[in-house]
This record gives C-alpha cells, sequence and structure tokens, in this order.
C-alpha cells in the first residue's frame, strides 16, 4: 500500500552553496508518496491525495519533512565515552579511546555497542552513518548486522593500526590487508550495506600498511575510503616527525595510493595551499566536525571549502560531544560565525543531509526527497519545545520557523522516523 506523508517538505533542486539558497525547495503544504522502500512522488498535498486516493494518511501538519540525517565521520565504538573530560586528541586516544575499544576483542560487547549506539542516533533522525569500527572483525560484523537488522544503508569499515597503539589494538599491513578484503568481500554491497577501506590516520599506521590498503582500494574502486586529515597542529607535528619524506600530511595518504575520488577525510582543518588544491583536483570528500573541533580543541574549519569540494557533517562520536545533528547543525553554525562566515539554514540541513550523502558518493540513493531514491525520512516538531514555539510563533517563512530548532532542538523534536519506506515505531 502507498503511504501518503503530509506536511511541509524540503528538497533540493541543487547545491545551496554552488547553485544559491534557491535550490532549496519548500512546500508548504505538501507530500511525500512512498511505495515499499522507495519514495514515488513528491508534490502538493492536494495533488498526491489525488493520485493517491487509496493511500494510507500520515497528516502532520505544519511539522517538516525532510530526507533523514546522514552522519559521514563517527566511532561507534566510542559511544559509551562519549563527553570523557578534558583531553587534547592524542592524550584523548590514550586515555580514553585505546582502552574502551580493547574491550570490542569480545564480539558480545560489540553487538551490545552497536545496537546502542544505532538506537541512539535513530531517535535523533539519523538514518545513515559511515562509522569506524576496531581492529577486531567482529566489531565490523556488530554494526553491519545491526544495520541490517534494522534495514538501514550504513557505511563502516575495521580500524588498521600497525604503530602507535596499545599491543591489543595493532594488527599488520598482511593482517589489515587480510582481514579488510574478508570483511569487504562478506558484508560490501549485500542488503544497503557498503565497506569502507579504513586506516585510522598515519601516526597509527606505517607506510607499508597505507600501501597494503591503497593497493586494496585499487582492487575494489568502487568501495570509499575514510580517515583523518589535519585534525590538530600537534598531530600534524607528529605526522611531520614520522613522515620526514612527505611534502605534507595529505601526501602520506596520496604516496600510497589513498587520495582520489571516494577519499574521505575528517576533520582537515589546518591544510596547506598544496593540500587544498590536490583535494580539490583530485574530487575527494571533507567531512566538517564542529562539535569534535571545539571538544577537543582541534580548530575551525573553513566553510568555504564547500565551494570546490564536497563536504559533509558529522558528529565525530565519541569525540564529538552529542549524538544529534541538530546539535551538530548548530556547532557548525556557530564555528563558521567565528570565521567571519554565516551559514542559511538551508545550507546547513543541505550538509546534515544531501551534503553528507555526496560526501559519502550515494546522493543517487539517500540525503532527499526526490522521486526514486530511497524513503529514509526524518518528521520534525518546529514546536518542540516552549522555547522553539515562542521563537517559531514570529517566523515570517520556514527558514525563521526552522532555525530555532536547529539551535535549540533535541530529540524532542524528532515526531517521526521512516527507514527504508518503513516507519519506525515511537
Amino acid at each position: 500500500m502507498t503511504e501518503l506523508i503530509l506536511g511541509q517538505v524540503l528538497s533540493y533542486a541543487g547545491d545551496p552553496f554552488a547553485a544559491g539558497l534557491s535550490a532549496a525547495r519548500v512546500l508548504t503544504q505538501g507530500a511525500v508518496a512512498i511505495d515499499g522502500s522507495h519514495i514515488t512522488a513528491v508534490g502538493e498535498a492536494g495533488d498526491l491525495r489525488a493520485r493517491y486516493p487509496q493511500a494510507r494518511i500520515h497528516d502532520h501538519g505544519a511539522k517538516l519533512i525532510s530526507a533523514g540525517f546522514i552522519d559521514a565521520h563517527v566511532h561507534y565504538p566510542q559511544t559509551a565515552i562519549i563527553a570523557s573530560w578534558g583531553k587534547r586528541l592524542i592524550d584523548w586516544l590514550n586515555s580514553y579511546t585505546f582502552p574502551e575499544e580493547m574491550r570490542f576483542s569480545d564480539p558480545a560487547y560489540a553487538a551490545e555497542i552497536a545496537n546502542r549506539y544505532l538506537d541512539l542516533v535513530l531517535a535523533r533522525g539519523t538514518t545513515t552513518v559511515s562509522t569506524y569500527a576496531t581492529i577486531h572483525p567482529a566489531s565490523v560484523d556488530a554494526i553491519f548486522t545491526a544495520a541490517q537488522t534494522r534495514g538501514m544503508r550504513l557505511f563502516a569499515g575495521k580500524t588498521c593500526m600497525d604503530r602507535n597503539a596499545p599491543e591489543g589494538l595493532r594488527d599488520t599491513a598482511r593482517s589489515a590487508y587480510d582481514d579488510s578484503k574478508a570483511l569487504l568481500e562478506k558484508w560490501h554491497g549485500r542488503d544497503r550495506l557498503s565497506y569502507v577501506i579504513t586506516p585510522r590516520f598515519s601516526p597509527t599506521s606505517t607506510p607499508e600498511q597505507l600501501q597494503a590498503l591503497g593497493a586494496l582500494w585499487r582492487e575494489y574502486p568502487d568501495c570509499l575510503m575514510q580517515t583523518h586529515l589535519s585534525e590538530q597542529t600537534d598531530e600534524i607535528a607528529w605526522v611531520k616527525d614520522l613522515f620526514p619524506q612527505s611534502r605534507d600530511y595529505l601526501d602520506t595518504y596520496e604516496a600510497q595510493g589513498l587520495l582520489r575520488e571516494g577519499a574521505v577525510y575528517g576533520h582537515a582543518i589546518h591544510l596547506t595551499d598544496r593540500e587544498r588544491a590536490r583535494l580539490i583536483e583530485t574530487g575527494a570528500s571533507l567531512v566538517h566536525c564542529p562539535t569534535s573541533n571545539t571538544f577537543i580543541g582541534s580548530g575551525l574549519f573553513d566553510m568555504t571549502l564547500a565551494n570546490s569540494l564536497r563536504v559533509g557533517l558529522a558528529t565525530d562520536t565519541g569525540g564529538g560531544s552529542n549524538f544529534s545533528m541538530l546539535h551538530t547543525m548548530a556547532a557548525a553554525y556557530e564555528v563558521a560565525q567565528l570565521r567571519g562566515q554565516s551559514l542559511h539554514p538551508a545550507q546547513l540541513w543541505w550538509l546534515a543531509t544531501q551534503g553528507s550523502a555526496r560526501a559519502l558518493h550515494c546522493e543517487d540513493r539517500i540525503g532527499n526527497l526526490v522521486t526514486g531514491l530511497e524513503a529514509d525520512l526524518v518528521v520534525i516538531d518546529l514546536a518542540s519545545t516552549p522555547a522553539i514555539e515562542q521563537a517559531t510563533r514570529r517566523a515570517e517563512d520556514l527558514w525563521q520557523e526552522l532555525f530555532p530548532t536547529i539551535m535549540m532542538g533535541d530529540d524532542r523534536a524528532v515526531a517521526e522516523v521512516w527507514v527504508g519506506g518503513k516507519r519506525l515505531p515511537g
């Protein structure tokens, strides 16, 4: 049976950074038709009611219907240590991250956290994530199994590290290649799941391991590759010491075959001119992690990069301090303000939906309300709390109505979530 979801509908005909704000399309009395797992029509509510007279109606009044949020860079194994106090990146890894990731040698614990994490983000309107696992193959199996059970589109990969990590979290160049290849062949393209080749970052991989993963990526060019780039200045200095032969941080990846279209780099705050030029030239993707960058004291991302690169948005759980993409949009707005850049609500929402889909090269499947795309949707209550309701009461258009929810909204704003054409309970 066709499902017809009524409300204010937000979609995009183009990139609001490149094409202007008119790329965002708003239907104040709109509707989205779903048949099975896909969107079959988007239009005026009256027109679609007439076209689908037998449809099951879900009338949300003035609530906003959007594509589900896409979190383009997370570490699901860090779910339990989110909001841990007061460390810089390298200290934070050693004090919190690595001890917690050691626990993922237990498949039962990995499954427990994987299920908890996906339930937490779905409740906040996030329908797709791209996540790092740990070095343990069971951690990859756990998150893919949990996503498959929920019918989610999900990207994940085994994190590879063969140096500068505790003994229980190190693999080798050979085992990283072998484990990653076995997991890729097991999961990639199965249902809505995609494997991502995942070196953690250059400081924890030898050139030999990066080279092995570059070779694997050449064998499976339709996969993505995700890693970290230029997050903190002391990290960059460390990379320079570890790779004295490299021109810069990006070159540590480029020299080993880990720079091309389909490469997804988290953070990318402190870039050189050469790095910017090469990222643009190769068509790589960047992912902005604003809550993590402020929480760990990394720096302020330059959002003008969105004018020339695929840029997504992410919570970076658990360096990021919140599971919510609404909270992350608010942080992105504030970071941009500190750089003298004012982001419009249409641009913020794009980053959390279609922008992240483009960064992950899946914009032809998710991230927008367009006929033929997969039916991952979120319905947002634009008056979810008294503070937000009193602010939106003065709104003269959707953007004024939406902005208070971006800045003050939380899980209470998420009225309904649909994944693969199925409405989630609750």
